[in-house]
């Protein structure tokens, strides 16, 4: 167990389980979170010196679900993404005022939104996001294409996606500065608008390729988090790594990080110490081409979740 700059002791980590898929189309996303339990991982934690806080819920939001929820422009289920997004954030923040370390399996990725306003509430502006991902997830209501708002959580988080009904509870407390993209590949042009303008630090495949992945992250923390004494919210959509080393996901691209690389990714923010959130989403066992694709998926989740916790190769 890696000691922590923020979180009490004896460490602990709070695990929410998050079975929500409403923030894209493709259903199985929900079971993510199910599987990475049977897997093992809360004895996987344990094992690494962790106190495990689960209450063995797997949380589906579906009480939140409205009889209605017709599409607002072309955002789909947008107020039933809105408060369980709101839901999310309330638990979050809860144990992390606590002093707890949070660990939220996911689920797709619109719950980045639940999670990182959750942890925001409690360490302020000066949270630094790492969001690591195949896609930019930065999209507005107005400049989504497909209206999916797992493509949309962090530009509420910014404070640029405008009112739209169910998010009026947002406060949007990350600082542009404060954010940082590692493994990015597949990005709308929209998006790479948006990134442009509020001067957003991105590292696309292009730079792992150039730099290496230990040069990349290095430079991904210096931006971010250059005297190592900010707290740090890692989000991680494993469609980051390459198809090939985890294919049951919903989004997946080619060209994606090896599994070294995404796990060098976790070893090196557990070392700073400065680790208060981490989330792990959009593993979809339905997506797997076989049983055994969605158990590799399932399996890299979890190493994920423990080299972030501190378990390391030697």
């Amino acid at each position: 167990m890696t000691e922590s700059k923020f979180i009490k002791s004896p460490s602990s980590v709070a695990v929410l389980g998050v079975s929500f898929s409403g923030g894209q189309p493709k259903g199985g996303v929900d079971e993510g979170p199910i599987r990475m339990i049977e897997h093992g991982i809360l004895d996987q934690i344990k094992d690494l010196g962790w106190k495990v806080d689960h209450d063995g819920r797997l949380d589906h939001y579906k009480d939140l679900e409205p009889a209605e929820d017709p599409d607002i422009g072309i955002l789909k289920r947008p107020r039933y993404v809105g408060a369980v997004s709101k839901a999310v954030s309330e638990a979050v923040e809860s144990h992390a005022r606590q002093g707890q370390m949070v660990l939220t399996l996911g689920g797709d990725h619109s719950i980045g939104l639940g999670t990182v306003s959750g942890s925001t509430a409690v360490y302020g502006e000066d949270t630094c996001l790492i969001w690591v991902d195949a896609h930019a997830d930065i999209n507005t209501p107005d400049s989504t294409d497909s209206g999916n708002l797992h493509g949309c959580p962090i530009s509420w988080m910014l404070g640029i996606a405008g009112k739209v009904e169910g998010f009026e509870w947002v406060q949007p407390r990350l600082k542009p500065s404060n954010l940082v993209y590692i493994g990015l590949r597949d990005v709308d042009p929209a998006e790479k608008r948006i990134l442009r303008e509020h001067n957003i630090k991105a590292f696309s495949m292009f730079e792992v390729d150039k730099y290496g992945i230990g040069k990349v992250v290095e430079m991904a923390l210096d931006h971010v988090n250059p005297d190592r004494t900010k707290p740090i919210h890692l989000s991680f959509d494993v469609d980051a790594l390459d198809p090939s080393v985890a294919p049951a996901t919903g989004t997946p691209v080619r060209g994606g990080l090896t599994f070294r690389e995404g796990h060098y990714i976790c070893e090196a923010i557990a070392e700073t110490k400065c680790l208060v959130a981490l989330d792990v989403v959009e593993v979809n066992p339905l997506l797997g081409s076989d049983e055994a694709s969605w158990q590799q998926t399932v399996k890299i989740g979890c190493s994920l979740v423990r080299s972030a916790l501190g378990e390391t190769l030697l």
